[in-house]
């Protein structure tokens, strides 16, 4: 197979090798395309002359599954793959995913919980010194200490659980490319401690130029307070233009050193990238295993840019793509295009242009490209655009028309999503009509996640304000371009700060905006994020201010029952939500009446809970059995669909009309023609 880089021994020597340089070990399948990191890092190390081999899922409990090519020339690259492998295989209530899409035929169970430990340990059962590097997004976001949700407690640095050497965290071109060149060179790979964008191990600071003294992870460990102290100056010392060397003291074991980041692609670079030599297929091996899911889903779409600074808080994209947003050129963008139009499978229609925000293209302002990201926790979007930001979506627009024409193109769909605050800060409706007209495949995704003040806050989003802005005019010019098109937003229950006030006041919301969610995501307290600090130490990092943080089972089930109001099943949780916190005038609003009724039968059998509501919206129930003693009671896990119910990609607003669902009876008629302009008690 010369198409594809090696994956047996056989393969190896049919290219004339003997020995491969870096063996690749990787807990996706092998696929040859862009969009996954395996593919880009190893033909990056073959455009400079290095042999790479694949070893895509090994076996995790056979130490041969490591030793397809022997031992590598110069070391081990491993990485989880393109997701955390415990997200990937845990949902956010802890319970095992039926479907990995990075697996042949979607099938679950062939890669390990916390995969680049397990590989990494299992490599050095064999071969003791020869160098393992780290990579990818599981041990980018793992490379110091760190809250660990799955198992509920602060865990060491990746580095020193798997017995790796080395971490290559972030986008890790740069970085791989220097480790590569120094080990080819001679260097042992405990000298390589000056690499930008990595992570390594010492005894002593002695070789450590001005570093930032991190709290030793026994004081992250054993205080709150401190934790969140070092999770800010961690995320303080991002950008590759101001950020200092960072060590933090595992006691005897010594330290781990965390590098400033690598410099970002330049353009050319980025180009260059993108311009490899990718298959950009499945290896032929899975073909009878029904291919890969995740290749789906993007195999039409078109990567132009990387970085974020929208600053999300529950985003982890700054910890590993760094807030400076770099976009391919242009014309690197059409090529690619155009040669998908020849690919097989391919039906005129270009499913996506974007990254992490599809509309930024431009660095933020200008100010960063001299000093570095604004550090303190400042946004640049939120909570409203700051007067520096850039704002200009003509480049982006540029490339979108020159697509449109391509020979064979049918229609050019944005999917990744737009920020529609930075669209909303535009002067030039240009963009946003075009947009309207020409981009839009019935619906587009949008993330306004909330709509309390409170809780928009501490999620680092807009006021709703401006999404209520941006809905009223998508739907105007979406009205004048002769289009029926709906909105479909992202969702968030019980994220740190969010009250059952909070949630309530977000489930009337929903009802005045005729707007039904069929898939509502809880908070998920993944590595690396702002939030998942708040949900840990309870507190704000950055002001070290106390944050409410829902973790409560029967308090997440009651927020997220609240943004699936109408959904009968929930009745009976939306009732005691909106009593808990005097909303009795909303329950014949959001509650259908075969909800209420059920509820109200149920009540005949049981008797009241007891229940203490706090001033700031927390609340203590104590369920009540026979006899009037308290009992505990477990709540149904939260968001369980019925059998066989497949859930939409979202929700949908319909402006100025009728709720989204036609009403089926009388009652449900009732209920939508209630007011709901009666005041908050």
């Amino acid at each position: 197979m010369q198409d594809f880089l090696p994956v047996t021994k056989k393969e190896m020597k049919q290219r004339g090798w003997e020995q491969v340089d870096f063996a690749y070990i990787t807990g996706d399948a092998y696929v040859d395309h862009p969009s996954f990191g395996t593919a880009i890092i190893s033909r990056l190390l073959e455009s400079r002359g290095y042999k790479v081999g694949i070893i895509p899922q090994p076996d995790w409990r056979k130490k041969e599954s490591i030793q397809v090519f022997g031992e590598p020339r110069l070391g081990f690259l491993v990485s989880a793959g393109n997701m955390d492998s415990m997200v990937n295989h845990y949902t956010v209530s802890k319970k095992h995913r039926q479907k990995d899409s990075y697996s042949p035929g979607g099938q679950m169970g062939l890669r390990p919980d916390r995969a680049v430990i397990v590989y990494s340990n299992l490599i050095r059962q064999t071969y003791k010194k020869t160098p393992i590097i780290l990579g990818g997004i599981e041990a980018s976001l793992r490379r110091l200490a760190h809250y660990d949700y799955w198992e509920n407690k602060v865990k060491h640095s990746v580095l020193l659980d798997s017995g790796a050497d080395m971490i290559s965290y972030g986008m890790g071109e740069h970085s791989i490319i220097e480790i590569a060149d120094a080990l080819a060179s001679g260097l042992p790979v405990e000298e390589l401690t000056y690499i930008a964008g990595t992570v390594f191990k010492c005894r002593d600071l002695s070789r450590v130029y001005d570093p930032i003294i991190l709290p030793s992870y026994e004081e992250v460990k054993e205080n709150k307070k401190v934790y969140a102290d070092s999770f800010a100056i961690q995320y303080q010392n991002t950008d590759p233009f101001s950020a200092r060397p960072m060590a933090e003291s595992y006691g005897t074991k010594g330290y781990i050193i965390q590098n400033p980041p690598a410099l970002p692609l330049t353009q050319e670079e980025m180009d260059d990238v993108y311009a490899l030599p990718y298959t950009e297929k499945v290896h032929p091996m899975y073909e009878k295993l029904g291919g890969i899911p995740a290749l789906e889903e993007i195999k039409f779409s078109l990567t132009s840019n990387r970085g974020c600074f929208g600053g999300c808080n529950f985003c982890a994209i700054q910890l590993h793509q760094g807030r400076r947003v770099t976009s391919r050129s242009a014309d690197s963008v059409v090529r690619e295009a155009e040669a998908m139009t020849h690919a097989p499978g391919f039906k005129g229609y270009i499913h996506d242009v974007g990254g992490p925000t599809a509309n930024f293209r431009l660095p933020s302002c200008k100010e960063q490209m001299k000093n570095g990201m604004c550090a303190g926790g400042k946004h640049c979007l939120a909570p409203q655009p700051c007067g520096k930001i850039i704002v200009d979506h003509r480049e982006y627009l540029g490339i979108l028309r020159r697509l449109r024409a391509l020979p064979g193109v049918k229609k050019v769909f944005i999917r990744s999503g737009i920020r529609f605050d930075y669209l909303m800060a535009d002067p030039d409706d240009t963009f946003f009509k075009e947009l309207v007209e020409y981009h839009v495949s019935g619906q587009l995704k949008v993330a306004p996640e909330h709509c309390a003040p409170n809780t928009l806050a501490y999620m680092g989003k807009p006021p709703i304000e401006t999404f209520n802005k941006f809905k009223d005019k998508f739907y105007e010019l979406s009205r004048k371009a002769g289009k029926k098109q709906y909105l479909v937003p992202y969702l968030m229950s019980s994220h740190p700060g969010s009250t059952l006030k909070d949630a309530v006041y977000l489930a009337e919301y929903l009802y005045k905006n005729h707007m039904r969610p069929e898939q509502v995501q809880d908070f998920y307290p993944t590595p690396g994020t702002v939030s998942t600090c708040m949900f840990y130490t309870g507190l704000d990092p950055y002001t070290l201010k106390p944050v409410f943080v829902e973790k409560t089972a029967e308090g997440k089930a009651l927020q997220r029952a609240l943004l699936q109001y109408y959904e009968p099943r929930n009745a009976e949780k939306v009732i005691k939500a909106l009593k808990m916190t005097h909303r009795e005038d909303l329950i014949p609003l959001l509650v259908p009446a075969e909800g209420r009724i059920a509820v109200q039968r149920s009540a005949r059998r049981a008797e009241a809970a007891d229940v203490t509501i706090h001033g700031d919206g927390t609340y203590t129930v104590r369920p009540r059995g026979k006899g009037g003693k308290p009992q505990s009671r477990s709540a149904a896990p939260a968001g369980r669909s019925p059998a066989g119910r497949q859930p939409s990609p979202g929700a949908r607003f319909a402006p100025h009309s009728a709720p989204a669902h036609k009403p089926k009876n009388n009652q449900q008629k009732e209920n939508t023609s209630w007011k709901t302009s009666k005041k908050k008690k």
